[in-house]
């Protein structure tokens, strides 16, 4: 969700920032703008609604440069998308602004602002920082102090970076609830809303942690607290790659990273089994510990990771370990109830979602054993302030709509059911066997990519369609949840999941020839009924999609199955998800919408 990226060197850095913008369009914006400080001493800004093409396309036409800029893709929050609302904001040529978040108390500031005579053209709470802050300079002189004595004003969730035209030395920034690093380079520094956006530039990173400011010049950073006082942040080397952003031979970002999943499936492996055996030693050294005291489990996330913890839950309590899987956004305003011997689990993509970072921070004083994240981002927010973080290593995920992240987070999730089964006096024959079938699971993922061809035919069928119903039971629900999710975010189609025994109590009023019905249709002991259930929807003209490891015989007509081969039971709900992913993809780009950036979508929500 929006994102910010700024530089200061010894050459002209509008390349820098508009590289940066590129390579941050994955977080999902509807405009794009850039503010540079020219050899004049003037600060030249140039806006666009749309995409980072269309801004290009403009510098192309009246073409700007200088040392120091900072740039920023905006997702509308108060304001509609228009050139007007784009960032940076500015006040008269006082100050040049780029934030990310919502300012809560920004009303109240406009009012005050206005009865002293600035002039709002936006929309935008971000405007209200830029005339806060040149309102503080013209009182306090210096940059600096006028910055710090603005942020001190605001209330809610901002990552800022502000230049000034008579500051030609220095950037300044601040993050409170929204993510920020500066990259450190050579007689030249970076500011970015996460590391992807500057890996062509360094690979050395500072994170800023919750409430610093920090000043950023040419030739070094200082790092204040938020209280103002001087500290010291380390500096760290990021593993990621430049080339992580190249889509390859594939049409889409989506697509390449569904086709990487057995390998980065691998790779989550790596380390952490060996020989029939849990490496429990790859989790970290605290770990140990909080497992020998883990009960029970509350897991809490959001979106596709949500869908992630509903799986988890059949498996914790397979092995007798209570869980409780919640939405991040309701648990965090909820008095909840926490059982003794309770670890606390979080999981999340990017590491940086506003409300489970809030979920995190809210559950340090209720009581839970201590707090586990499972996590694509290395430096985020959420594995710095977690006891333990499981990382899933499934590389950059530039599409919005997650496919890897999500397998990987199931495998990391697998691992520690696995780590407390243990516990819970499972034998060493049956923890064997269960990693070996996990040991098995990227060939078998390998497998089921083999269907891509069968069901970009039969997404053929959705072609036409407006609505979609995803039925499971029991892990399998969940799956279907996700599917249904993937279907409704790049097509648009509108996809509801069910659990198939629910079928009766509401959703078969729904089902006609013009309703598909996608289900997960696995050989396990709920099969017999999840045909009945079926058969319920063929009696009504509704068309059967099927994905199963086994024939499926359900009469001659509409319905149209395909077969998964070699599915171990432990791991099967990660198989099954493949073709649900290949199934979404397919019939997106048979309606022809924006795949790897739906409307609407970011891909790191950031902001409540």
């Amino acid at each position: 969700m929006c994102g910010i990226v700024g530089a200061i060197g010894r050459r002209d850095v509008t390349p820098v920032l508009m590289e940066g913008l590129r390579r941050l369009e994955y977080r999902g914006y509807d405009s794009a703008g850039i503010a540079i400080r020219d050899a004049s001493g003037h600060i030249q800004r140039i806006r666009s609604v749309g995409k980072v093409s269309s801004l290009q396309q403009r510098l192309e036409q009246a073409p700007i440069a200088g040392e120091l800029g900072i740039a920023h893709t905006r997702w509308a929050t108060h304001g509609m998308p228009a050139e007007r609302n784009a960032h940076p904001h500015m006040s008269g040529e006082r100050v040049a602004v780029v934030h990310n978040g919502i300012i809560e108390n920004h009303a109240e500031l406009r009012q005050e602002l206005q009865a002293a005579g600035y002039r709002f053209v936006s929309e935008t709470d971000t405007e209200v920082i830029a005339h806060l802050l040149a309102d503080t300079l013209e009182r306090e002189g210096d940059l600096l102090q006028a910055f710090r004595a603005a942020v001190r004003r605001l209330r809610g969730a901002y990552a800022l970076a502000v230049s000034s035209p008579d500051d030609p030395d220095r950037i300044l920034v601040a993050r409170a609830g929204s993510p920020l690093v500066i990259g450190i380079g050579d007689g030249e520094h970076f500011i970015a809303s996460d590391v992807f956006a500057l890996l062509p530039e360094t690979q050395r990173f500072v994170f800023l942690e919750e409430g610093d400011q920090a000043e950023i010049r040419r030739d070094g950073i200082r790092v204040f607290d938020r209280d103002g006082n001087p500290v010291e942040r380390p500096v760290s080397d990021s593993q990621l790659s430049a080339g992580a952003a190249d889509k390859g031979p594939y049409p889409h970002y989506m697509l390449k990273e569904i086709f990487e999943q057995p390998g980065v499936i691998a790779e989550t492996l790596e380390g952490r089994i060996h020989k029939g055996r849990l490496l429990e030693e790859s989790f970290g050294h605290v770990a140990r510990e909080l497992l020998d005291g883990t009960r029970q489990i509350h897991i809490v996330a959001c979106g596709t990771s949500y869908h992630a913890g509903l799986v988890a839950r059949y498996w914790f309590e397979e092995i007798g370990i209570p869980c409780s899987v919640e939405v991040a956004s309701e648990y965090r305003y909820r008095r909840v109830v926490v059982p003794q011997q309770t670890l606390f689990v979080t999981i999340s993509q990017s590491g940086e979602t506003a409300d489970t970072l809030a979920a995190l921070r809210g559950a340090r004083e209720a009581g839970y054993l201590g707090s586990l994240v499972i996590c694509n981002v290395p430096e985020s927010s959420l594995v710095r302030e977690s006891d333990v973080a499981l990382m899933t290593r499934a590389g950059t995920e530039i599409g919005v709509a997650s496919t890897k992240a999500f397998t990987t987070q199931l495998v990391a999730l697998r691992l520690l059911v696995l780590a407390l089964a243990k516990r819970m006096g499972q034998d060493e024959e049956e923890q064997r066997r269960l990693i070996d079938e996990l040991h098995a699971l990227p060939r078998q993922v390998e497998v089921a990519l083999q269907l891509d061809e069968p069901i970009r035919q039969m997404a053929t069928a959705f072609g036409d369609k407006e609505h979609a119903l995803f039925l499971g039971r029991g892990p399998f629900y969940p799956i279907a949840m996700e599917g249904a999710l993937k279907l409704k975010e790049i097509s648009y189609i509108h996809a509801e999941a069910y659990p198939a025994g629910e079928l009766k109590h509401g959703p078969l009023a729904l089902v006609d020839e013009r309703m598909p019905v996608v289900c997960a249709l696995p050989d396990d002991p709920l099969l017999d009924k999840v045909l009945s259930n079926l058969q319920e929807v063929r009696a009504r003209g509704g068309e059967l999609f099927l994905f199963s490891d086994h024939k499926v015989q359900i009469g001659l007509d509409r319905f149209q199955s395909l077969t998964l081969a070699d599915i171990n039971p432990s791991t099967a709900p990660i198989v099954y998800t493949i073709p649900l992913q290949l199934l979404s993809y397919h019939a997106a780009v048979l309606k022809g919408t924006d795949v790897d950036q739906p409307r609407n979508l970011a891909k790191s929500v950031t902001v409540e």
